[in-house]
């Protein structure tokens, strides 16, 4: 009883510190963003997506060096899934979120093929260093991509007044580093030994605790974002923080340490490339996710986390 209580702790200690890093990581980096007057949709898929994906690496990261990859692997697929079908759900409760040309034929179909692409490297169980170095390829591509779309349609620019000082930008993101580093370290090593206690399988702790937990910062500025009608910001968080999940944290993870993907079932990847593809569907039949397709998103996550739920009971998963 007490060893559960300790995990719980501090996996609990571990959330607050990693969320606490990614929201000082995030307003350094998006202070540096206004100071470049980039636009608001870019800002939301680059800068805000990688800070508030910085959780999904430290903890990939440092699962990877514990040698549990399926820890690893699990929470960067289940953070996917939970970015479409819960963030995106519950920001459009708040306001039917209006989706552009670009976003519909750019980055939500870059979305899936880059799931697609994940779901075919991990058919022989792994993801190896050369197929980590392809991923970061198409990082760095992604990236260029958004820069030279942000100079040529620049669409509405950010605020281009700083909020910060130059020396309290580089602090901000050097102390946000730090403590995604410590608290990650810290999430895994609850998650861990929460899973050995409990008799759960490291995916199933992966794909539900951590992916929910490291998630936190792309639903709280998601929420905001869209409560504040800055929807283009909302859906850029997310639909950035699932390229940068898949193309920059596994790569990056993978050239480090070759991962296994073996311990990922059929289930995972189907819904991890399904929630896409459905967002796109609901995007092209009226170029917005209305509030009842936000409910049913949010229905599918429940429905696919029962079945995790009901796989573990059953000792399927």
């Amino acid at each position: 009883m007490w060893t559960i209580l300790l995990d719980i702790i501090l996996l609990s200690l571990g959330i607050a510190v990693v969320l606490w890093g990614a929201d000082k990581f995030t307003d350094g980096a998006s202070d540096i963003a206004r100071r470049w007057n980039v636009s608001e949709l870019v800002i939301g898929l680059t800068i805000v997506a990688m800070g508030t994906s910085m959780p999904e690496f430290a903890v990939s990261f440092f699962s990877a060096l514990d040698g549990s990859a399926d820890m690893s692997v699990g929470n960067v697929v289940g953070s996917n899934i939970f970015n479409i079908l819960v963030i995106v759900g519950v920001a459009s409760l708040s306001i039917p979120m209006s989706l552009t040309g670009k976003l519909l034929s750019g980055d939500i179909a870059f979305v899936i093929c880059a799931s697609l692409l994940l779901v075919v490297l991990s058919y022989d169980g792994g993801i190896s260093r050369p197929e980590a170095f392809v991923l970061l390829l198409l990082f760095c591509a992604y990236m260029g991509y958004s820069c030279y779309d942000s100079l040529h349609n620049a669409g509405t620019p950010a605020a281009s007044v700083a909020v910060y000082g130059p020396w309290k930008t580089v602090l901000f993101i050097l102390l946000g580093m730090a403590c995604l580093a410590g608290g990650g370290q810290m999430l895994v090593s609850g998650a861990s030994s929460l899973a050995v206690t409990c008799g759960i399988s490291e995916r199933v702790v992966g794909l539900t605790v951590l992916a929910a937990g490291t998630s936190l910062p792309e639903l709280a500025t998601s929420i905001v974002a869209a409560r504040k009608g800055s929807t283009g910001m909302a859906l850029g968080n997310a639909i950035g923080s699932n390229l940068f999940n898949i193309l920059f944290v596994l790569g990056a993870n993978a050239l480090i340490c070759p991962l296994r993907t073996d311990g990922i079932g059929t289930l995972d990847w189907g819904v991890l490339v399904g929630s896409s593809v459905l967002l796109l569907v609901f995007g092209i039949t009226d170029r917005r996710i209305s509030r009842t397709e936000g409910v049913l998103l949010l229905s599918f996550y429940i429905v696919y986390m029962a079945a995790l739920v009901t796989g573990w009971q059953f000792g399927i998963s």
